[in-house]
């Protein structure tokens, strides 16, 4: 493992990135991409970021937060032509690509193509590369496997390059926060805290049969992961069965009005995946947990892909209003898209452009 070599590169704040680069006024200034009176925050400039903007963030607490944040509205026409001349610059340097979403890919340069010498002058020349041709930014994370290489690149963000030597691999893990690790979502980080496990030193410390009995089947990729251990090759050919996007709500909602606008909400940062990873699909699906935790899904398949938001939002609506009105409370709301193909060539094996 340790003589791979890996890549990962990821846009710096893709989206609102290239409204500043196509909107000079936009240059300097807070901005997110998205919003709207009930929507959510797609992207955020850097500007932003500094008030407490996020992605996925209501568009009402984003202005709270930063009164002077400038909405555009997304052009994923445009995002999806910049992604495909960065994908262009990777196919350059390797055939191994693994895009995850239109701004973020590992490449495995295991075979030096361009004898440039070494993975990082690889990675030095790809972020000229993509800068020259597209004027945009972009960070990179160098090691001996995925999970550090993603890891590596958010270390010195924005327009940073961040190597991690197998020497240093398990040490750098150890000094990190669980939070900042692939796989271990928010909910899953806040339950290893109150085990007593913050770091990946924390996690290190655990041995493989306790994380087991605490994390189920995770617990081996928690064991492993803790010690910089991630055998997980560049997929070339990645598929992706579906793409969705949940809400847990504080307080349960039962009225249509309600939950309507929840689920419109939902579908927003759904559709915003969706749109990331290049992708249309046949069947939208509808997830309802109630009150008691009883969890209930609605599906409806259509005889052409769904290829805009409007539509998918619809078809989110009527499954929803099937179910009411509600016999108790909802607590969440989640709206996917699956039987995904890529919107531009078609076929169930999804390479996602980038």
């Amino acid at each position: 493992m340790s003589s791979r070599k890996i890549i990962h590169v990821d846009m710096d704040a893709f989206y609102a990135s290239v409204e500043q680069r196509d909107d000079p006024a936009l240059r300097g200034r807070p901005v997110a991409v998205g919003g709207g009176h009930r929507g959510v925050v797609a992207a955020a400039s850097y500007e932003a970021r500094a008030f407490g903007v996020r992605s996925a963030m209501p568009s009402v607490t984003a202005r709270r937060r930063c009164p002077d944040l400038i909405f555009v509205k997304p052009r994923f026409e445009v995002y999806k032509a910049v992604s495909q001349q960065i994908r262009a610059i990777f196919a350059d340097f390797t055939d191994a690509i693994e895009p995850l979403s239109l701004d973020e890919a590992y490449l495995d340069v295991s075979e030096d193509r361009l004898a440039l010498g070494s993975a990082r002058a690889i990675a030095e020349r790809i972020r000229a590369r993509i800068r020259a041709e597209t004027g945009l930014t972009a960070s990179a994370g160098v090691s001996y496997c995925k999970f550090i290489a993603k890891l590596a690149s958010d270390q010195n963000k924005p327009d940073g390059l961040c190597v991690i030597p197998p020497a240093r691999g398990a040490a750098f893990v150890a000094a990190l926060p669980v939070g900042r690790f692939h796989g271990v979502g928010p909910k899953t980080a806040e339950r290893m805290e109150r085990l007593g496990i913050v770091t990946g030193a924390d996690l290190a410390a655990w041995t493989l049969a306790e994380l087991e009995a605490h994390f189920g089947s995770s617990g081996q990729w928690y064991y492993r992961i803790a010690r910089g251990i991630d055998e997980r090759e560049v997929r070339s050919n990645r598929e992706l069965k579906s793409a969705s996007a949940e809400r847990t709500f504080d307080t349960d909602f039962s009225e249509a009005a309600d939950l309507h606008r929840e689920l419109e909400r939902v579908a927003g940062l759904a559709w915003q995946r969706i749109a990331r990873a290049g992708v249309i699909g046949r069947t939208v699906t509808l997830k309802v947990k109630y009150a008691d935790f009883t969890l209930i899904t609605r599906s409806q398949s259509f005889a052409q892909p769904v290829r805009d938001e409007a539509t998918f939002a619809a078809a989110g609506a009527e499954l929803l209003a099937r179910l009411l009105p509600v016999p108790k409370g909802v607590r969440l709301l989640g709206l996917g898209l699956h039987a995904l193909v890529r919107e531009d060539d078609g076929p169930q094996q999804l390479g996602l452009a980038i």
